[in-house]
C-alpha cells in the first residue's frame, strides 16, 4: 500500500495546476481582427485541428487579441460533432438529410462548453447557442427475453439542493432507494453496489490515483458474483455506453467520477441545467454554423482540406508546421509565434517527430494511449418514431447500442418539409460502442461485417428488444434509408479504418496523459486526451483542455489578457471531512472506511 500511496500523491488538482501554471488548401472567412487588442500585436496562433477543442482555442484566443488560423484536414469543421449530411439526397429545394458521426449530448454537469455555447450568439440576434439546448425528459433502458423495460424518469429523480443529501447515511439510504426504484434488481446487490459507490465518493483523491486508478470497475463492483442484470446493467453496459470500453478494464476512477458527476447533477449541484439534454436542430445548425460565423467576425481564419504532416521542432522550439495538399501537390510550410495542437492523440502523436519527442519525453508516452470505435448509424423513418423523450440504451444488445428519436426535439424543423426527399419523418440516431463481439444475424463483429451488413445488424437488435413480447416499435418498411460516418472505411475487407475514433480510459490511462503545457515554449497540446479534471473523452473534455492550453500559452507569452476560467467537477463540501480522514488511512495503508470489501 506504501507504494500505491506514493504513486496516488500526485494527484489531479496538483498534476493540472502545475500543467496550467497549405499548397492548394482553401483559405477561408478572413474576418476583422479580434476586438480585445490585449495581446502583442501582430502574435499569431496555429490551431492544428478544427474540432470541439481547436474551434474553443481559437474563439479564446480570439477574444484576447491573437491572430488565429484554424488548420483542419476536412472540408468541414466540427470534428466529430459536426453534421454529416447525406450526399445527394436532397430534393426539392431541401437540405440534404442530417447524417452525423453519432448523436450529441449535454449533461448539465457540463460547465465549461456550456459557457463557450452561451458566448456564441445566434445570427438573428434573439439569444445564443446555449438557448438551442432542450431538455430530455426520460431515459429508456430496453431489455429482451420477456424481461419488463426500465424507465428512468429524470424530471421524478431531481432533488432540490440539501447539504443533508451527501453525508454518507442519507446518502447510502438515497442510492439504495433510489436504484432499486430503477433497476429492480436484488436487494443485496444494490445495497452492495450503493456501497461501493458510497466508498468512492469519500475516498481522497490520493486513493483514487493511487488505488482506484489501477483497479477495473468489473472487479471494484465485483460483478462476477452478481446476477446477470448486475453484470449488465451496472457492468458491462454502463461501461460500455458512459465510456465506450470494457468494464473488465475500464479505471474504476474514471467510471466512479463521472457516475458521482450524474449523481450531482441530480441532486442539483454544481450545474449547468438538467443531467439529459441534447440540441433542438441537426448539430450544424443550432450550433457549429454560428460558432464558425462567430469566430470569423472575430477575425479567425480558416484553412481546409489540408492534413498536418509534422510539428517541426528546432533550437529548442516549434519552427513550423508542414502541411499537405488536398490536392496531391507539394508539402507547404506554415509558421506562427505560438502552435496549438487540437488534434485527437491517434493524429498528434503522428506528428511529432523524434527531436520534439525528445523535447518533451511525456509526448512518447502517449504511443500508450488507446483509442476504439464508437461510431453511429441513422435510420431514416417515414413516419415518427417517438420511442421515449430521451435516450434508450439497448442493455442486451451485443454491440452496445443507445438510440434517440430525434424529430421530437426538432420543434423548428419539419422532417418532410425541410430534408430529403419529402417522405422522410424522422431519424432514429445509434450509437454503436461494441465493435468486436459477434452479432445476432450474422454472428460476425461489426467490425468485420460489410456497411449493409452493419446497418441490418443494428437494425435486428434494435428489433430484439423495442419489438419484445409482442410489441411493433420498429417496422422494416418504415426505413427509407440509413447513414454510416464516411470516416469509417473498408468495411468488410481485412484492414478497415476509421479515421475518427473514441479515446479509451482503461487502467493507469492517467499516467500517461499529458497536460496541456509542454516542454517546449511555444507548443501547446488540447483535445479529450490532454489531461483534464472532466477526465473523461467528451466534448466538455475537449473544451477544458482547450481553455488550459490557451491559458499556459498566455502566461508563456507574458499576456496581460486575463484567462480562462475553468469549472472542475463539483466537489460536496460535505465530503471533505471524509476526504481528509481517508487521507490519513491511506497514507497509514488502510483501507477506506466504508470498504467492507
Amino acid at each position: 500500500m506504501r507504494n500505491a500511496a506514493e504513486a496516488g500523491r500526485r494527484t489531479r488538482r496538483e498534476f493540472l495546476g502545475a500543467a496550467a501554471g497549405a499548397g492548394g488548401a482553401v483559405l477561408v472567412g478572413a474576418g476583422r481582427a479580434g476586438a480585445g487588442g490585449r495581446a502583442g500585436p501582430g502574435r499569431s496562433v496555429a490551431v492544428l485541428g478544427g474540432g470541439v477543442a481547436g474551434l474553443s482555442a481559437a474563439q479564446e484566443l480570439a477574444e484576447r487579441g491573437y491572430l488565429v488560423t484554424v488548420y483542419e484536414r476536412e472540408t468541414a469543421l466540427g470534428g466529430k460533432a459536426r453534421s454529416k449530411y447525406v450526399p445527394g439526397s436532397g430534393t426539392g429545394g431541401r437540405r440534404p438529410l442530417p447524417g452525423e458521426h453519432g448523436f450529441r449530448f449535454f449533461p448539465g454537469f457540463y460547465r465549461n462548453l456550456p459557457d463557450t455555447m452561451r458566448r456564441i450568439p445566434l445570427p438573428d440576434g434573439g439569444g445564443s447557442v446555449h438557448d438551442n439546448l432542450m431538455n430530455a425528459t426520460d431515459g429508456l433502458v430496453v431489455r429482451t427475453g420477456g424481461r419488463p423495460d426500465l424507465t428512468v424518469p429524470f424530471r421524478t429523480l431531481l432533488a432540490p439542493p440539501d447539504p443533508a443529501t451527501l453525508l454518507p447515511d442519507a446518502l447510502l439510504r438515497n442510492l439504495t432507494a433510489s436504484l432499486d426504484t430503477v433497476l429492480h434488481l436484488p436487494p443485496t446487490e444494490v445495497a452492495y453496489f450503493a456501497n461501493r459507490l458510497l466508498v468512492h465518493l469519500t475516498s481522497c483523491e490520493q486513493r483514487r490515483f493511487g488505488q482506484w486508478e489501477r483497479v477495473p470497475w468489473w472487479d471494484f463492483i465485483r460483478a462476477d458474483r452478481m446476477s446477470r442484470d448486475y453484470r449488465h446493467l451496472l457492468g458491462t453496459g454502463m461501461t460500455r455506453n458512459l465510456v465506450a470500453i470494457k468494464a473488465e478494464v475500464a479505471s474504476t476512477r474514471t467510471v466512479a467520477r463521472i457516475i458521482q458527476a450524474f449523481l450531482c447533477n441530480v441532486l442539483s449541484r454544481g450545474n449547468d441545467g438538467e443531467p439529459d439534454r441534447v440540441l433542438n436542430a441537426p448539430t450544424d445548425e443550432a450550433w457549429i454554423t454560428p460558432w464558425v460565423r462567430h469566430l470569423r467576425s472575430l477575425g479567425v481564419r480558416f484553412v481546409l482540406g489540408g492534413e498536418v504532416r509534422e510539428v517541426l521542432y528546432g533550437d529548442g522550439r516549434i519552427t513550423g508546421v508542414r502541411l499537405g495538399s488536398p490536392l496531391g501537390g507539394a508539402d507547404r510550410r506554415v509558421t506562427a509565434d505560438h502552435y496549438l495542437s487540437a488534434l485527437p492523440v491517434e493524429h498528434a502523436r503522428a506528428t511529432w517527430g523524434r527531436e520534439l519527442r525528445a523535447a518533451d519525453g511525456r509526448l512518447a508516452r502517449c504511443d500508450r494511449l488507446q483509442t476504439d470505435w464508437m461510431v453511429g448509424v441513422q435510420y431514416f423513418l417515414r413516419t415518427r418514431t417517438p420511442i421515449v423523450h430521451g435516450h434508450t440504451d439497448h442493455i442486451d444488445s451485443p454491440w452496445a447500442l443507445t438510440t434517440i428519436s430525434q424529430a421530437q426535439f426538432w420543434p423548428g424543423r419539419d422532417f418532410r418539409a425541410d430534408y430529403g426527399d419529402g417522405r422522410v419523418a424522422d431519424c432514429l440516431s445509434v450509437c454503436v460502442s461494441e465493435w468486436r463481439k459477434p452479432g445476432i444475424l450474422y454472428g460476425k463483429p461489426a467490425i468485420r461485417c460489410t456497411r449493409e451488413e452493419v446497418a441490418r445488424e443494428v437494425w435486428a437488435q434494435l428489433k430484439a428488444g423495442l419489438n419484445d413480447t409482442g410489441r411493433r416499435v420498429l417496422d422494416d418498411a418504415d426505413v427509407h434509408t440509413w447513414f454510416i460516418d464516411p470516416a469509417v472505411t473498408g468495411l468488410g475487407g481485412p484492414s478497415p479504418v476509421n479515421r475518427e475514433q473514441l479515446f479509451i480510459h482503461p487502467v493507469g490511462t492517467w499516467f500517461d496523459r499529458p497536460p496541456s503545457r509542454t516542454a517546449v515554449p511555444n507548443f501547446f497540446l488540447a483535445g479529450d486526451y490532454v489531461a483534464t479534471d472532466v477526465d473523461l473523452a467528451t466534448m466538455e473534455g475537449a473544451n477544458e483542455s482547450a481553455r488550459r492550453a490557451v491559458n499556459a500559452l498566455l502566461e508563456a507569452d507574458g499576456s496581460p489578457a486575463p484567462p480562462c476560467r475553468v469549472w472542475p467537477l463539483y466537489r460536496p463540501p460535505e465530503l471533505e471531512p471524509f476526504h481528509r480522514q481517508d487521507r490519513a488511512r491511506y497514507e497509514a495503508g488502510r483501507p477506506n472506511v466504508f470498504d467492507l470489501g
